[in-house]
């Protein structure tokens, strides 16, 4: 008779196996590495196969561990479905939720709002990370994934989170030594502060106005895939950039950025972003709901 492998085991498994490492594992998990280790012997004695490549540096999947990771990841994520449409009356939501965000918007806005959510759900557990790139919610094991942008899967369920969008914006010492431009082609012969940010196009704006969608190449001396280094150049006076109101307008206001073009802006709402599967979850409805709250007062659209 075959020994049925272990929720745990599984989960632990999942871990090491996207850490590619015990050790890391073991600190995500709360545990120690021989706990690690022990549960992923016990896996491979249930299973009867080698799931890991083992060395001192680093720690790969096998073909067979391949497939049992793919396997084990809809089992979880089968039974966790399981139990929230059980609790989804639930009042208390709890459990982990596993949330992802960009790193600028992440840092300072999506991060304070979390730690307040778990101070009104005590039982709630939040695992926050932030990236650079787009994310496939389903595909790394996010419930949520809280987004500026328009990019977003028909498969997947979008809730409002706040409107925003990106404008152009200049500190009046690059203004005053290089002229303010006066139409969209102007942008071409000035200095931009290029942002490579998740899946956007590298040095291509796609602009909209009354008239509709227009999209410019620029260029700079500077870029960077981190949006607060762009804006602390454009604060420096080293060029334009087209960054997201919620951060910008304040230093509009403050005299610290000048807008430009101001007939032009990109839609770039917040949205929170999750799998159907989780439309009935208690604890993405709590977080989705809290975030909503929470991102109300977020300066409006801005022209």
């Amino acid at each position: 008779m075959h020994k049925s492998p272990s929720n745990d085991d599984l989960r632990v498994f999942i871990q090491v196996a996207e850490k590619a490492s015990f050790a890391a594992a073991a600190v995500d998990l709360g545990v120690s590495v021989a706990y690690i280790s022990k549960r992923i012997r016990s896996l491979e004695s249930a299973l009867n196969t080698r799931l890991l490549h083992r060395t001192t540096r680093r720690v790969s999947v096998t073909e067979q561990g391949e497939k049992v990771l793919r396997r084990a990841k809809q089992i979880l994520d089968d039974i966790d479905q399981l139990y929230e449409e059980v609790a989804q009356t639930r009042q208390t939501p709890s459990g982990v939720l596993r949330i992802s965000s960009s790193f600028g918007f992440g840092r300072q806005q999506v991060a304070p709002a979390l730690a307040a959510l778990t101070e009104q759900y005590p039982e709630l557990a939040v695992r926050f990370e932030v990236f650079d790139r787009l994310i496939d919610v389903m595909g790394e094991g996010f419930d949520l994934d809280v987004r500026i942008g328009e990019e977003i899967a028909s498969h997947l369920i979008a809730r409002k989170l706040a409107d925003n969008q990106r404008l152009l914006c200049a500190a009046p010492t690059y203004l005053d030594t290089r002229g303010e431009p006066q139409t969209l082609a102007e942008l071409a012969a000035h200095e931009c502060l290029v942002i490579k940010e998740r899946d956007h196009p590298f040095g291509l704006w796609r602009l909209e106005s009354v008239q509709g969608e227009k999209q410019i190449r620029v260029q700079g001396r500077l870029s960077s895939n981190h949006g607060e280094i762009a804006l602390q150049w454009a604060l420096q006076g080293k060029g334009i950039l087209l960054r997201s109101a919620w951060e910008v307008a304040p230093l509009i206001e403050a005299g610290k950025l000048r807008q430009i073009l101001p007939e032009y802006w990109q839609t770039a709402n917040v949205w929170a972003v999750y799998p159907q599967r989780l439309a009935d979850s208690a604890k993405v409805r709590a977080c989705v709901e809290h975030l909503q709250q929470w991102f109300a007062p977020l300066e409006p659209l801005y022209r």
